[in-house]
C-alpha cells in the first residue's frame, strides 16, 4: 500500500486532529480483526505468536489485542519473548561472520524453555516466566513469575522471532500474526518520497532518544545490523502468518519530522542514509504531536501512552 504525499499533507494542514483519529480508527479496526480471528481459533491453542521487524509497534499492538480480547470476555496475557534470552555466555553465544555476538540471532533465545513453556500452557500447566534484566545481560529466574492458563484463556508471546522456524515448527497450531510498518510515501507521479524503512528508524532513533536519552548516531551505528538480522532471521518467515497488517499510521511522517529532523541533522555527513531521510522530510508538513491520542500506537515510540505503566 502506498500514501499519497499531497493527501498526508493537505489533512495535516486542514484538520490535524482529525486525521490523527482517523489513522488510529483505521488501525484500531485492524486490531478488532486480529482480536476475532484469534477468538475463533481459541480452541485450536492457547498460544498467540506475534512477530515483526524493529520499530514495528509488536508491544503495543500485543497490549491493545490484548485488552480487544478481554472486552470480548477472554482472558489474556501478553508476554515478552525478550524475557527468554539467554544469560550472554561468550562461549557459547551465537556470532555473525567477523566473529562477533550476533545478538539478532534466534539462537540468543532459550527456544527450548519457550517451547516447553507452550506446551505446558496448551496443557493448563504452571510455567514460571523468567525475565531478562538488560542492564546485566542476564536472565534472572529469582524474578520470575508464575502464568497458568484456565480452560478459556490466551497467552500473546510477542518477539522479533516469534515466527521463526525453529518455534513455530514445534507450535503448529498456534495463532501466528507479523506486524511492520509496510507503506511508502509517494508522490503523484508513484516516486516514493519517504520508504517505510526509513520511518521504522525515524521511531527508533525518537524512542531511543525520548527513553534513554541517546542521539540518533547510536541508533544509526546499530541500524545496519538490525537491518541484517530482519532480513535473516525475521522476514523469510512472515509468509506463515494468520495475519499480516501494517503498523504505519500515515500522520506519523508528519509528526515524527519536528522531532527527528534535528537530531539527523546532527549526525550529516556520517552515515549516508541521513541525507535521503533528511530530503523526504522537506517535503512533508510537519504535525504537532499534541494532535497525537494517549493511546495511539504511536506513543510507543513518542512517549506518554496509556500503556507506559503496563
Amino acid at each position: 500500500m502506498a500514501i499519497s504525499l499531497k493527501a498526508l499533507n493537505e489533512a495535516v494542514r486542514n484538520d490535524p486532529a482529525a486525521f490523527a483519529a482517523e489513522c488510529d480508527a483505521a488501525y484500531a479496526k485492524k486490531v478488532l480483526t486480529a482480536a476475532e480471528k484469534i477468538a475463533d481459533h481459541r480452541a485450536e491453542s492457547h498460544i498467540i505468536l506475534l512477530s515483526g521487524p524493529s520499530g514495528s509497534g509488536k508491544t503495543t499492538t500485543a497490549l491493545k489485542i490484548e485488552e480487544q480480547l478481554e472486552n470480548m470476555g477472554i482472558e489474556t496475557h501478553a508476554i515478552a519473548m525478550d524475557n527468554y534470552f539467554n544469560t550472554v555466555d561468550p562461549e557459547t553465544a551465537p556470532r555473525n561472520r567477523y566473529g562477533e555476538i550476533d545478538y539478532e540471532s534466534p539462537f540468543c533465545l532459550d527456544v527450548d524453555l519457550l517451547n516447553r513453556h507452550f506446551s505446558m500452557l496448551d496443557r493448563g500447566e504452571t510455567i514460571h516466566i523468567p525475565k531478562y534484566e538488560f542492564a546485566r545481560q542476564m536472565r534472572s529466574d529469582i524474578m520470575s513469575h508464575p502464568l497458568r492458563l484456565g480452560e478459556d484463556e490466551l497467552a500473546i508471546f510477542e518477539g522479533i522471532h516469534a515466527l521463526n522456524d525453529i518455534i513455530v515448527g514445534k507450535n503448529p497450531k498456534a495463532f501466528k500474526l507479523y506486524i511492520a510498518a509496510r507503506s511508502n510515501l509517494v508522490d503523484e507521479d508513484g516516486t516514493v518520497v519517504f520508504q517505510h524503512s526509513w520511518l521504522r528508524l525515524c521511531r527508533r532513533i525518537v524512542r531511543d532518544y525520548q527513553f534513554r536519552g541517546s542521539n540518533a548516531d547510536f541508533t544509526l551505528k546499530m541500524w545496519p545490523n538490525v537491518s541484517r538480522g530482519e532480513k535473516l532471521y525475521i522476514s523469510p518467515y512472515k509468509e506463515s502468518a494468520d495475519i499480516m497488517f501494517d503498523s504505519l499510521l500515515p500522520f506519523e511522517f508528519s509528526v515524527l519530522k519536528p522531532i527527528v529532523v534535528p537530531l539527523l541533522e546532527e549526525e550529516l555527513g556520517r552515515h549516508p542514509v541521513v541525507e535521503d531521510i533528511l530530503r523526504g522530510f522537506e517535503k512533508i508538513e510537519a504535525m504537532d504531536e499534541k494532535y497525537v491520542a494517549p493511546e495511539s500506537l504511536a506513543r510507543e515510540f513518542l512517549g506518554g501512552s496509556t500503556y507506559d505503566n503496563h
